[in-house]
């Protein structure tokens, strides 16, 4: 299985949160599924660490996940998606949640997350979130 691991999962995993999301991902990391993370989440990660070594640590660790690149085209996918919700009256919270929403589309990935912003991208744009304990939820 291919997956994308929003930031949410990952910050509960590295803070030793128990969650159902946090149980698929260490079960993926388990399993040697393919994890992918783009550069918006590699960052997110990276920036919220307060110790050096945890951080290169922690960077170790990404290094072995697939790193999906970002395109023009997934930049200008995200900014429509933001502006398809916003003239439905629904407003993201984070524009970023919106570039890492893309990423999942572009490369048809679903999305592992514990973020309410991608509910409405994917009721709304073609996201789809792996919902742990039911189906795969595909939007539009």
């Amino acid at each position: 299985m291919n997956v994308l691991v929003d930031t949410s999962v990952w910050i509960d995993f590295f803070a030793g949160r128990e969650n159902v999301q946090v149980q698929v991902l260490t079960s993926l990391l388990e399993e040697k599924e393919n994890i992918c993370i783009c550069g918006i989440i590699l960052t997110e990660i990276l920036q919220g660490i307060r110790n050096d070594e945890d951080c290169a640590r922690t960077g170790r660790l990404l290094e072995s996940l697939i790193f999906l690149q970002m395109s023009r085209d997934t930049f200008l996918q995200a900014a429509r998606m933001y502006r398809r919700l916003w003239g439905k009256g629904i407003t993201i919270r984070n524009s970023l949640d919106c570039m890492i929403a893309a990423v999942a589309r572009e490369y048809h990935l679903p999305l592992l997350q514990r973020d309410r912003d991608f509910v409405p991208l994917a009721e709304h744009c073609g996201v789809v979130l792996l919902t742990p304990g039911k189906e795969t939820f595909k939007g539009v």
